[in-house]
């Protein structure tokens, strides 16, 4: 187990669309699966796909931690354990879009307000082999099609609607700050 270096953007291999993998997978894909725990760990995100680490592979993995899942009713829900998935495809189940801010380990040091679907199913391959079919709302939602982005070579800000909304992470309070005295006068 390795921990890699994150691509940054600007890279030309994050630009590229990752290969698809047939099972059975080999011993290569379990150690790209164990190097990219270990980087994904020692960054502390929430989710990682191949080509960050500079290899182009149809390849993402992803946890949702359970204060960051919630429900329709606004209830807390249990959180999304760590999942390999391969191959994946996202179909959006809803029309439904919603802003959301969002960073990513290949653009450090800025946020935005990324339009997603609120619901989505997403397919693909577990390490395994076995299919993987989940729906997905909200948070996980986000993750998985943040994620899978990466396997087109899209990083986030190319999905944003309006680039006055692409802030420093040290300066989110603030601009957000700005925003709500905008919004009362």
């Amino acid at each position: 187990m390795a921990i890699r270096d994150i691509l940054k953007m600007g890279n030309p291999l994050l630009r590229e669309v990752a290969a698809p993998h047939s099972p059975p997978f080999g011993d290569d894909i379990y150690q790209l699966v164990e190097d990219m725990r270990a980087s994904l760990e020692a960054v502390g995100g929430v989710g990682l796909a191949a080509p960050q680490i500079g290899v182009s592979k149809s390849l993402v993995i992803f946890e949702v931690p359970d204060d960051r899942v919630q429900r329709e009713d606004g209830e807390m829900a249990e959180g999304v354990p760590s999942t390999v998935l391969i191959n994946p495809k996202i179909e959006p189940l809803s029309d439904e879009m919603e802003l959301g801010w969002e960073g990513c380990l290949s653009v450090p040091g800025l946020r935005g307000l990324v339009p997603r679907h609120t619901h989505i199913r997403y397919r693909g391959l577990a390490l395994d082999g076995s299919a993987i079919d989940v729906e997905a709302r909200g948070f996980h939602a986000r993750v998985v099609q943040h994620e899978c982005d990466h396997l087109f070579g899209i990083l986030y800000p190319e999905r944003m609607t309006d680039m006055r909304y692409l802030v420093y992470e040290s300066e989110v309070e603030a601009f957000m700050e700005g925003l709500r005295k905008s919004a009362a006068e």
